[in-house]
């Protein structure tokens, strides 16, 4: 084996070193996203439950509030959405870290019938 193969070898295996660390850095920061994507998910979920043990009829204008879950304020809000039963309407939640909302990074709908 000569010197130039021997190169060619070296910068073959150092793209692919380069290759791989690059790609493993785009894992760890979608790590961060899907992280905060489920804890936002959970706290939609806890205000789904809060409003099925009240048995809220869901009004339809949005209400507002917030969460505190690992060490993060996170502001929801949720709302009823008209179906075309009368008996029967839809829960909105929407979970964001900003009290805007320009961003859900979890909606969650679900349906509550009138008792």
């Amino acid at each position: 084996m000569t010197l130039l193969e021997v190169l060619v070898a070296l910068a073959v295996l150092a793209l692919a070193g380069l290759a791989a660390i690059k790609s493993t850095g785009e894992q760890v920061s979608n790590l961060s996203h899907l992280e905060k994507k489920q804890f936002a998910a959970w706290v939609a979920e806890n205000q789904l439950v809060k409003l099925r043990l009240q048995n809220v009829w869901p009004q339809e204008r949005w209400h507002e509030g917030q969460s505190l879950m690992a060490e993060t304020t996170w502001h929801w809000r949720w709302r009823g959405v008209a179906t075309t039963d009368a008996q029967l309407r839809a829960l909105e939640i929407e979970v964001s870290l900003d009290d805007r909302h320009t961003a859900p990074l979890s909606t969650l709908r679900s349906y509550q019938v009138k008792s």
